[in-house]
């Protein structure tokens, strides 16, 4: 905060933010304003314009000047207009590149049809058969990103998590390891589909299918950037049928099948289990030890007096009433 503070002390011609932090500097910042605004731009407008940001965006706009120009940028545009309206917009001219939502054609796009239980065991062959890509692969949960990193770490590929549940710090340390090339495997939830301009990623593994159609859009615009080529690669359980259909149907394609000999990929099988148990094991062990210190923590913060001091100072009182 301190160092941002000073940055805008310059009165720089840009300012480039998240909204919770642009109000956090309306708010304590000394001397920063943004009365003087002329120009306002929401990247990702349709995420910024949802109720996740809805608390933070309204006071920006209480705050900004209402004679501004104001843009909004998107892959994928909302189409409830009520919320367009929220950003204050008079007399809006809309620019489309493409009607129907799509994907680049330098992305070669593919799926994997596979039984939920070997789930993982084809995630792993996938991942030896193009060994050497930087890979993303998107889960949808943040427990996910944990354990699949820990799997695939137990079986010596360079995997790291990040999810909306890691610190900033963290976040960008996984990060810088993965733009760097230290770890070629980056697990993910969607809090990566946007706004990350990582230029060497080879490929996209969508581990879980997105509920949200337009999320796979998001998602696999993380590879073939800027006219190169890329791979997406979607793994489709049983469970997942309808969701992969309502893909295809948005981007106007089927998809064809990679092609993987079932026999072939089993061979992992055994390998996989042991490191998903090795995996299990880890997580239990570091959420029972995490879960332990912060009941040591309760108890000491009870009237600032230890567990076994409290005990010792009922025990007396006890002897005194007996007595």
């Amino acid at each position: 905060m301190m160092a941002q503070a000073i940055a805008l002390a310059k009165r720089p011609h840009i300012v480039v933010g998240t909204p919770g932090r642009l109000v956090d500097h309306l708010t304590n910042t000394k001397g920063f304003s943004l009365r003087s605004l002329k120009y306002l731009v929401l990247d990702e407008a349709d995420r910024l314009l949802n109720m996740d940001f809805e608390q933070e965006i309204d006071e920006i706009l209480k705050i900004v000047p209402k004679e501004r120009k104001t843009y909004l940028f998107s892959a994928t545009m909302t189409n409830k207009v009520a919320k367009l309206q929220r950003a204050c917009l008079k007399n809006p001219a809309k620019v489309e590149v493409s009607s129907k939502y799509s994907t680049v054609d330098t992305l070669k796009q593919q799926y994997l049809f596979v039984p939920a239980k070997f789930k993982d065991c084809h995630l792993v062959f996938l991942l030896n058969e193009m060994s050497g890509s930087t890979t993303m692969v998107f889960t949808r949960t943040c427990d996910a990103t944990r354990r699949l990193s820990l799997i695939l770490r137990n079986l010596g590929l360079g995997a790291i998590p990040i999810s909306g549940q890691m610190s900033q710090p963290k976040r960008l340390g996984a990060l810088n390891k993965f733009k760097a090339g230290e770890r070629n495997i980056l697990i993910c939830t969607d809090v990566a589909s946007r706004g990350l301009d990582i230029p060497s990623v080879d490929m996209v593994i969508n581990y879980d299918i997105p509920t949200n159609s337009k999320d796979y859009i998001h998602r696999v615009g993380r590879t073939a950037r800027a006219g190169r080529s890329g791979r997406a690669i979607s793994i489709v359980t049983q469970y997942d049928v309808e969701l992969f259909q309502r893909i295809e149907q948005l981007i106007g394609k089927k998809l064809p099948a990679f092609p993987a000999e079932q026999e072939e990929v089993l061979l992992l099988l055994e390998r996989v289990n042991e490191a998903q148990r090795i995996a299990t094991m880890h997580i239990r062990e570091k959420d029972s030890s995490k879960k332990g210190r912060k009941r040591s923590r309760m108890d000491d913060d009870e009237e600032g007096i230890p567990r076994s001091n409290r005990n010792r100072k009922d025990n007396v009182g006890k002897k005194t009433w007996n007595h």
